[in-house]
């Protein structure tokens, strides 16, 4: 079910895209955003903001970035032949990236799809590490250091969230890191469950 990942990336753009436009279109009084984007304080009340807060993006770069992403994950996860094991994982990532949030409160408000592409990054990596053969195995494995590298290097224990040169918005670097902890966390289980049943994952 190679479709089935593409499938995903696109309507993940499709939907960010369409909250987008409804934002801009409507102006400061009619928008989503307040209602869908993460908050901390509000998290337990309304838990329907750990899905919905990916879809928030607060600038045209900010959206241009993440739609780029939903790409660059399609191809990877279809390059990879991933299953749809690896979807379910991914969408059990999806607001688990959110929950985790909560340990770092600065994230707040929040929206934006980079997480989750973190995160699938993440799942697409352990499939394959997991999957073999040893060329696919040797990929996975260099995919998810550098994923674990870029995470490391923004270095999200000296602050949540920082500002970067050429960006138009603060740069939630916690929500990376969340999404690496929750991918690899999803997909490992996944695997786990497989292996303990008898029927391990295949690409």
């Amino acid at each position: 079910m190679t479709a089935a990942w593409p499938a995903s990336c696109a309507a993940l753009a499709l939907l960010a895209t369409l909250v987008f436009a409804h934002d801009l279109r409507a102006g400061p009084l009619g928008t989503w955003a307040p209602a869908l984007e993460w908050r901390t304080a509000e998290a337990w009340q309304q838990p329907w903001r750990a899905w919905t807060a990916a879809l928030v993006h607060y600038s045209p770069q900010h959206l241009a970035a993440n739609l780029a992403g939903c790409a660059v994950v399609a191809a990877f996860g279809t390059a990879a032949r991933l299953t749809a094991r690896a979807v379910l994982a991914a969408a059990a990532a999806w607001p688990l990236t959110q929950v985790l949030l909560l340990w770092a409160p600065a994230v707040s408000p929040h929206g934006g799809l980079s997480g989750l592409l973190h995160a699938a990054v993440a799942v697409a990596a352990v499939t394959l590490v997991v999957t073999g053969p040893a060329r696919h195995r040797l990929i996975g494995g260099a995919v998810w250091l550098g994923l674990l590298t870029k995470v490391a290097l923004e270095a999200p224990w000296e602050g949540a969230v920082k500002t970067v040169p050429g960006w138009d918005i603060p740069v939630a670097v916690a929500a990376h890191a969340a999404g690496l902890v929750s991918g690899t966390f999803t997909m490992g289980l996944v695997a786990l469950h497989a292996a303990v049943r008898g029927h391990p994952l295949r690409t």
